[in-house]
Formats: C-alpha cells, structure tokens, sequence
C-alpha cells in the first residue's frame, strides 16, 4: 500500500482544517475566562503552599500543592478591587455651571459683528429726495444650524438730502420757537427729546469730493464740498474768502486783517514782545473766527487754536474751518458756559466778533476771565479800539472800566489792536475797593463745572496753590505732569504723575505700531477725534509721530473731568455727552 501523498490539491482543505480548529480553541478559552471572570461565579484562586518539617535533628522542606480555601465559594471582584483602591483626587477644574435660560436675541443696529468686530456687512440706502425712511434702520438676523444667530445690517435710512448740513442739537426748531428772551440762546445746545432724535444717516451735500489734503486744504478747498457763498457775498471785499472756478480760495485775510494772517500775528507780537508764539503761547481761542485764518496761521507757529464761532446769517462757518482742515467748533457766547475748563487758553483773541463784552455787568467778558489763563492774554481788534466816534470811544470808556475791575493790566493799544494780560493769582482781587464789582466767586463755585451750567456774573478765583499758571513752554508741556493734575477727582490719590507717564507711554507704544505697520504716514490723517481722551495720551503720541494731524480730545460727562491736564499740556478739547448728545 503505498503511502498517503499529499497533493497540492489538498493543501486547502488541510490548512481550513487547522484554521478552523485554532478559532474552536480561541472561542472555548474565551467563553472559560468570561464565564469564571463573572462575579457571580465561583472564583477558584490556587496557590502553592511549602510545608516544613522539623525534627530533632534537621528541618525538611517540600513543596505540595493544597487547595484553596476559597474553593467552591462566590466573591465579586469588581466590588474587591474598587474597596481596595483610593479614590481619585477631585478634578481641579471648576464644575461648569448650569446651563442658563436662553435669553431672547436683540436686534443691534450698526457696523460692529457679533463678537465686536468691525464688519462691513451692510449696505448704504440710496438718497431720499422726500422725508426720511419712516422705517428707520433694517436688521435682518441671519439664522444659523451650527453657530449662534449672526446680525447684519442690510440697509441704513438716509435722510433728505435738503438735511445734509443738520446739527441736531443746533437746529432745533421746536425748541428755539419756544425761547422766550433774546440773549443768543438760539445760538446754543437744545436737543430734540427722546423720540425726537434723528434715525438716518446725514448725507453729504450732492457733488461731495474727498477733501484737499493738509497742507494744500488751508489755501483752497472744493465748492462742492462746501456750497455757500454767502460769505463771498459779503466779505468779499476784506480777503476772506473767494470762489475761483470749482473751489473756494483763502487768501488768509480777515476784517481787521485784510493784508494777510501773517502779518497780523506779527503785529500782535510785536505790540506786546513778551507774546511768543510756540512758547508761552501754545493755546488759543479765536472767538468769532469766521473762516479760521487766524488758526489757520497760527499752526505754522506750534500754536493750535480753537476757533468758534455761531451757526448764524453766514451759513456755517465752522464748516469751511474743518474743510480746511483747521480746529473748530460751533459755540457762542450766549446764557450758558462754554464747554471748555477754566484756565485753559493762553490767549483770547477777538476780532470784530460782534460780542458786546459789557453787556450784563460784563457777564461774557467773565467768561473769557474763567477761561483765560492766570498771566494770559486778551486781543481785541475792534472799531471802538481805533475809530473816534461818539458811539464807540464810550464803548471803549466801558470796556477800560470793566476791564480794570477784573483786574487786568491794559499792555498796549497799537493801530487797531488793544492786548489785556490777566493776573497771575487772587491778590489784585482781594485788595480792591469794598463793594466792586463783579465781586469773586463763591468758594463753592467749581469753575471747570461746564456741561449746561449757566453764566455767572462773578470773578472765578485762581487756585491759591498756583495750579494752572505755572505750566512748562512748549514742547516741554507735552510730556510734563501738570500741577492740576493732582486735582483731578478720580479713583487713584497717589502716582498720578506715574499714571499720567503710563498712558502716554501706552499710547507712544500703540501709534508707532500703527504708524509702522498701517502706514499711517500715507493716509493724510488730519481732523482727528478722541471720544474718550483721559490725559490726552492719544493726541500727544500723534505729535510726537510727526503726524500732520490735530485731535479733537473729548471727555464724556461720566467720567473724570481731565479736560485741564489736556489744556495744560499744550492740547484742545471739549466736554460732551455721548448718551444724550
């Protein structure tokens, strides 16, 4: 019989065979550990045990095999082994909270994204020729399966374009209807109630360009962006302004200085040496300024001004000065105080503003006592200075008399010009006559107290200390901790002087990255606001960037009044509410 030889046929049927037979032995192991693993069943645990002998003589050791006590006896090991292990340590996360309400998603109006980015996910409305778009704003809330609802602005109401010079609070004609004297009140701040507020977007006015860049904009600036030539019409003549094809020219010239800005700073210096302009004189207040050349000018000498004059006959004013690219704003002198602190300008400068300073015992004159600096200065160029009429050598008779009861020393009286210098503290006051008039203020009156606080017909004081009249010159100021500093109420009652450093250090910081990586240098930045200035660290870090810039610093009434430390250290600014206009 010859032996079995296997075939190449028959190597799959052999190998299946041991395949088959490993799985078998695989599955039974496993259904016998599974089933002696349960709790439940009996658990027989075997250890080999040594059992020694003794005798007299010598001890003999051997090795057997004994069964276990626990044989044919149930134990759960699970319950064992987790009686016999240490509990964790706590985890050192905080347990979350419970998950709040869903609260109920409110409609936001704006360019800001939902997590408080900048967004540009909206759309400009066209132009209305008729009322405003009664529905206002339009918010669409687009719903999204996988992340939170995400709001986006498809539309803003425009206004008429007939509205696209509106300053609310000044064009308030409900209110000024209402007005019962004649003391300029019309000239001043009444914003419509809650409910009456504007709900659109201010348009330009038709044919608006992007304005001539600084420092081409002092000279010319387009027609379109600034259609009125009332001021043409009338001042024509006194090389104010004039219309030149599409633009609107300015020769720098002003009624009482038809041959140029320049020469009249000149004169004014000149007049009184001691006014050196980029020195002791960094701040100024041009009152009635019309086009603002003589802030215009002065830029080039390091002294910036705030130019102010009504919204009055001659359109807006204030509009050509921004056009131009000059500081200014809408204010006049009327019932309340002007929002700015008290010793704050270095110089005030009137030329025929058209202000009848003696009126009311000199209520208005007092007001530029508040503002004006200890040991600053008064210009006034003005008819009654230089012309021999009845009329007005007795408005000038008046004006010597008022001003020498407040105290201040008359310097000079040259051509068409006559300069004021105010005392440097309270002594002059404090010697005079029983019974003169104006008499000082109450020591409870706060002469930076500015937002709607009415005229008083007193002397403000000057801080007995000397805050506010020892300032460093210019450039020096930007950078040097002012006295009033000390007096600002705020949350800190030492290191101010390291705070103050510490803002403008952070602002320092933040500007040269902007300048070096926004390439700020090439935006031809020029009117700049702060809305919310503290020290004025922001405007100081723009200086010092050499950018060709002015700031706007303002103050929001919630917080601290630091509009002195702005004014002491060389900057302009104003007080305002941004809740409530």
């Amino acid at each position: 019989m010859k032996p079995y030889t296997a075939t190449i046929a028959d190597y799959p049927r052999t190998t299946l065979k041991i395949v088959f037979f490993f799985i078998f032995v695989a599955l039974t192991f496993f259904f016998v550990g599974k089933h002696f693993s349960d709790g439940s069943s009996p658990q027989l645990i075997f250890f080999s045990a040594t059992a020694t002998a003794a005798t007299s003589a010598t001890s003999v050791t051997s090795a057997e095999v004994t069964v276990s006590p626990n044989f044919n006896q149930f134990f759960n090991v699970s319950a064992i082994i987790d009686a016999h292990t240490p509990p964790k340590p706590p985890v050192p996360f905080p347990v979350p909270p419970p998950a709040s309400e869903p609260q109920d998603v409110f409609k936001r109006f704006g360019i800001l994204s939902e997590n408080g980015t900048m967004s540009d996910e909206f759309e400009v409305g066209d132009f209305e020729d008729g009322v405003p778009d009664e529905a206002g704003n339009v918010s669409l809330v687009a719903e999204d399966s996988d992340s939170a609802p995400r709001v986006s602005v498809s539309k803003f109401g425009m206004c008429p374009r007939s509205m696209s010079e509106l300053i609310p609070c000044l064009d308030n004609e409900d209110a000024i209807r209402k007005l019962q004297t004649e003391r300029g009140e019309r000239f001043e701040r009444h914003c419509p109630e809650e409910g009456k507020r504007f709900n659109c977007l201010i348009p330009p006015p038709k044919g608006y360009r992007p304005s001539i860049p600084w420092p081409r904009s002092r000279d010319e600036v387009w027609y379109s962006n600034v259609p009125h030539t009332r001021l043409v019409e009338d001042k024509g003549g006194q090389n104010w302004i004039s219309k030149v094809k599409d633009k609107f020219r300015f020769p720098g010239g002003g009624t009482q200085f038809i041959h140029g800005a320049d020469q009249y700073l000149d004169h004014i210096s000149e007049t009184v040496p001691d006014i050196k302009f980029g020195q002791n004189i960094r701040v100024a207040l041009d009152v009635g300024c019309g086009v603002a050349s003589f802030g215009a000018y002065l830029l080039s000498r390091n002294v910036i001004t705030m130019s102010v004059a009504p919204k009055d006959v001659h359109e807006n004013q204030i509009q050509f000065a921004l056009e131009r690219g000059v500081p200014a704003m809408v204010a006049a002198f009327a019932t309340r105080r002007l929002l700015y602190p008290s010793q704050a300008f270095d110089m005030i400068h009137c030329s025929r503003c058209r202000i009848n300073w003696t009126r009311d015992d000199g209520i208005l004159l007092l007001e530029v006592n508040r503002m004006l600096r200890a040991g600053g200065y008064f210009v006034w160029a003005a008819q009654p200075v230089y012309k021999h009429e009845e009329v007005l050598e007795e408005q000038w008779k008046e004006m010597l008399n008022l001003t020498t009861r407040l105290c201040w020393k008359f310097l000079k009286k040259d051509g068409y010009v006559a300069i004021w210098q105010k005392p440097s503290d309270n002594s002059c006051y404090l010697n005079r006559e029983a019974g003169t008039q104006p008499a000082l203020c109450d020591q409870s009156d706060d002469p930076d107290n500015v937002w709607y606080a009415n005229l008083k017909a007193c002397i403000s004081r000057l801080p007995e200390n000397g805050y506010g009249a020892n300032v460093a010159r210019w450039p020096a100021r930007l950078h040097t901790p002012p006295d009033r500093l000390q007096s600002i109420k705020f949350d800190a009652f030492i290191s101010r002087n390291e705070l103050f450093r510490a803002e403008s250090k952070y602002w320092g910081e933040i500007i040269a990255t902007y300048v070096r990586v926004l390439h700020w240098k090439k935006m031809k930045l020029r009117n700049v606001m702060d809305m919310k200035a503290g020290f004025g660290g922001f405007a100081a870090a723009l200086i010092d960037q050499n950018l060709d810039s002015w700031v706007m610093n303002v103050v929001p009434v919630s917080g601290s009044n630091t509009l002195p430390v702005i004014y002491d250290r060389g900057l302009i600014g104003v007080m305002h509410d941004w809740y409530f206009y």
